[in-house]
């Protein structure tokens, strides 16, 4: 691999990984020694790119006009065809209309050669739309999530019993069959899923958990890992 080529793909890298992100696990992903991760982080820096940290602490790329452009690889290509193609499929107007979009963006981006392996990638996926139809409003729920305020839901169990619950929103999560809600709930004070169809009423609440989420998030996630 020539030099330009590896500094590029530590940027990449950089992108992927979790910041701040030791010299040790840089090197450990790009399969060289520290020291060379010292000298190429100090080439890119002189290059214009915007790395905060030091070594000991960790490093953080900002992104930054003077960067190099991204170059998808062949592979890439082809998985964000196959990602793009299933979301398209999901039954979600709004996630299936942004889905379509994003494709022409990304097609509109990419050289020839990337072009046809966007339009007739080797994979493919096969969904099936039997999701149950929910009145859910989506966009004013994952504008939520994102903004760490919290909900009350008006739900209604596969038991037919009706609860009211205080909760704070994290994902909503598309499985095969149902779409679903993650949330921490103040009630149970633990993590609850709450399938959409069948939250009945949702109350935007005045009331900030910011900045839970993320945490929370993972430890969910970590807690299904260990489940598995």
């Amino acid at each position: 691999m020539s030099r330009s080529d590896r500094l590029l793909r530590l940027m990449q890298v950089m992108r992927r990984l979790p910041s701040p992100v030791t010299a040790s696990r840089l090197a450990a992903e790009m399969e060289i020694s520290e020291r060379s991760i010292y000298r190429d982080i100090q080439s890119l820096r002189s290059s214009g790119a915007v790395i905060d940290g030091e070594a000991g602490y960790g490093y953080t790329l900002t992104e930054d006009p003077s960067l190099p452009p991204m170059h998808f690889e062949a592979d890439e290509v082809e998985a964000l065809a196959l990602g793009l193609h299933t979301v398209s499929r999901l039954g979600n107007s709004e996630f299936a209309y942004a889905a379509q979009n994003a494709m022409v963006k990304l097609e509109a981006t990419l050289p020839e050669n990337m072009r046809q392996r966007l339009r007739h990638a080797t994979v493919g996926s096969h969904i099936l739309r039997n999701a149950p139809s929910s009145d859910v409003d989506i966009p004013g729920l994952r504008e939520a999530i994102w903004n760490e305020q919290a909900v009350q839901l008006g739900y209604l169990d596969l038991s037919e019993r009706f609860s009211s619950r205080k909760v704070w929103p994290l994902s909503i999560y598309f499985f095969n069959a149902v779409q679903a809600l993650i949330t921490w709930c103040c009630m149970r004070d633990d993590f609850r899923m709450f399938r959409l169809d069948r939250i009945k009423s949702i109350d935007f609440l005045d009331e900030s958990f910011r900045p839970k989420r993320v945490g929370l998030l993972r430890e969910y996630f970590d807690r299904e890992k260990q489940c598995e």
